[in-house]
């Protein structure tokens, strides 16, 4: 009689000759197997994949884009991958972006075809592992142009306009509405491309220069840059813009462009002026000096006591300060705020609005001095309501904003800087029990009104509608938006 050991691996041996045999048998049928997937791909906008794997295998798929140089036949970036571990999942079409970016080490596919290529590797169970691709030809690169993108968002002054100047507290924010810039350099000198063109597709506007006349009009005076500070505009620079502007024949309605467009054209001369190269220089040089510009307004905790400045601040920083002679305090928002804007499109003359105050507490020093401590003490009491976390309901500090931007308006009108548009909009979100003030200089220009949580939209809809039939423009923003932002 056999021992029960000797039984146990003869058994053994039985089992595992039966199990290579089945294995044996399945890496045979799997060249019996068809595999045939399909794929459709479109570059920089949707990539399209669908892929039928047959039986228990697991597959792994990825797309690259392939291309050769001088030094390598065969370059590879991958663009997406994935795994289908089970055949349940085996069936499927997905409508994706590329997964990785795709980044060109150098210039090897800067103006060059490439090829998409859908690789998959089908790993059995057992058996050897299959795998295949399929090229999909007739992709290039873009060589015309590299593109810098910016976006900066609206401000508005919750409380102390005019007042910051003399000395009392303002509180500012940004806003959720965002302006927009693209710029497009040139990567290569052409003759046939040589125009530099503005675009201001909201308002359905094109400007056009030529690079060549630019450089004529414009001389970019290069000794006295700071390779760390941008460098200021000259008198005889702001007369050789204002003739490239004027040649533009701005529409007398949009006329109030020209300061903007004067100021592109300046960065653009700077940027140009660098070197031989406008990419080369805003890549190398340029974009550092608006880093650092931008960091450094970030980081800063003071300012001159100026109103522009203040605004400039909130642009680039974002979210909401309080500001006061000086000083920047940042403010943490613990309640939501959307605020409907009304544009009353009545243009007004800052500097004069601005003089006009002073004038007034040189006549009536007293009383403007306590216009100015009320409004402080209202831009503090804001302040306080917007970062409290005492257990206060939105409701109880909405309703107390409310009241404050109500009495910060009345001081406002006595400062003599409001305007019958104004009181047009005030009157007509009163009537629907909203609080409104101005913001800004005033004299026209904005309005603010406060949509408290509870509001229904109806009633929103009603309001806007009653101030765009009166010829005005409404908006509506959350408050705190982010400060500008720069992608190269």
């Amino acid at each position: 009689m056999h021992s029960f050991g000797y039984r146990a691996n003869a058994l053994l041996t039985f089992a595992v000759t039966i199990l290579a045999f089945i294995c044996a048998i399945a890496s045979f049928s799997d060249n019996f197997s068809n595999q045939t997937p399909s794929a459709q791909i479109q570059i920089l906008n949707i990539n399209w994949f669908q892929k039928q794997p047959h039986g228990n295998d697991e597959v792994f798929a990825f797309v690259a884009a392939e291309y050769e140089t001088s030094k390598n036949s065969l370059n590879q970036v991958s663009l997406w991958d994935a795994i289908i571990p089970e055949k349940e999942e085996a069936n499927f079409w997905i409508q994706i972006s590329n997964k990785y970016r795709f980044i060109d080490q150098g210039h090897n596919l800067r103006g060059k075809d490439f090829n998409l290529t859908l690789h998959w590797h089908v790993m059995p169970k057992t058996g050897k592992m299959f795998a295949d691709k399929i090229v999909m030809s007739g992709y290039r690169l873009p060589n015309a142009n590299m593109e810098v993108k910016a976006r900066a968002p609206g401000k508005i002054i919750l409380a102390g306009e005019h007042a910051v100047v003399h000395g009392s507290t303002a509180v500012a924010a940004a806003i959720d509405l965002y302006t927009y810039v693209t710029l497009r350099l040139p990567l290569h000198s052409d003759e046939s491309n040589d125009r530099l063109t503005l675009q201001l597709k909201d308002l359905s506007l094109e400007f056009t220069w030529s690079v060549s006349r630019l450089k004529e009009g414009i001389a970019y005076d290069s000794s006295n840059v700071s390779p760390s500070t941008p460098a200021s505009c000259s008198s005889q620079t702001l007369k050789s813009i204002a003739v490239l502007v004027e040649e533009q024949n701005i529409p007398e309605a949009k006329i109030q462009l020209s300061s903007g467009i004067s100021t592109f054209l300046w960065i653009y001369t700077s940027i140009l002026g660098r070197k031989n190269h406008p990419w080369e220089a805003f890549r190398d040089r340029q974009h550092r000096q608006c880093i650092r510009s931008v960091s450094t307004l970030k980081t800063s905790k003071t300012l001159s006591s100026d109103e522009n400045h203040l605004c400039v601040f909130v642009v680039v920083a974002g979210n909401m300060i309080k500001f006061c002679s000086g000083e920047i305090t940042r403010l943490k928002s613990n309640m939501p705020l959307r605020m409907l804007i009304t544009n009353t499109k009545v243009g007004r003359n800052t500097k004069a609005l601005v003089s006009g105050v002073s004038e007034r507490a040189v006549r009536h020093p007293e009383a403007m001095n306590s216009v100015f401590n009320a409004v402080d003490s209202i831009s503090k009491e804001v302040a306080a309501i917007i970062q409290t976390k005492d257990e206060i309901s939105v409701t109880e500090k909405e309703e107390s904003v409310k009241e404050l931007m109500e009495m910060n308006q009345g001081l406002l009108e006595s400062m003599g800087v409001s305007h019958s548009s104004i009181d047009t909009v005030i009157q007509t979100t009163l009537k629907h029990k909203l609080a409104s003030k101005l913001t800004g200089a005033g004299g026209g220009g904005c309005v603010l009104t406060l949509l408290p949580t509870l509001v229904s939209g109806t009633v929103v809809e009603k309001v806007v509608e009653e101030l765009e039939s009166s010829g005005f423009q409404c908006f509506t923003a959350s408050i705190g938006g982010k400060g500008a932002e720069i992608c190269f």
